[in-house]
């Protein structure tokens, strides 16, 4: 066997440490987006996870590796928004929240299998 052969980590460990990379990006989006709620002419910035997850598992069908990318889309305003801002603080509110639940789901899911990991190394020893 090759060193290039072996993985330590699956795929799965790829895709969850690639969607926490993703959920710390829409929190810093989130938090910038409150920040300019008062800020004539802002358009907001989200992540659409839905959109690179789609992309993502159409590749893997195919069998190919696709990169996950830091896709941003602008959130258009409303059009009865007078100053021109698309920042509803409800929204980003929730999606923080969102965003934190999710966050936190993968990252015990993750320090789990990494305790699977440690326990099989140890030969069954803790």
């Amino acid at each position: 066997m090759t060193p290039t052969a072996f993985r330590l980590f699956d795929s799965v460990a790829d895709g969850v440490h690639r969607a926490l990379d993703l959920r710390q990006v829409q929190h810093t989006l989130s938090a910038a987006n409150l920040a300019n709620a008062d800020t004539p002419g802002y358009h907001a910035r989200e992540v659409p996870f839905a959109d690179i997850l789609g992309r993502a598992v159409d590749a893997a069908e195919r069998g190919e590796s696709t990169p996950v990318t830091e896709d941003v889309r602008e959130i258009e305003p409303v059009a009865w928004a007078l100053d021109g801002n698309s920042v509803s603080p409800e929204a980003e509110s929730v999606k923080l929240t969102e965003n934190s639940l999710l966050y936190n789901a993968l990252s015990t899911g993750m320090g789990r299998h990494l305790a699977l990991l440690r326990f099989a190394a140890s030969n069954g020893r803790t």
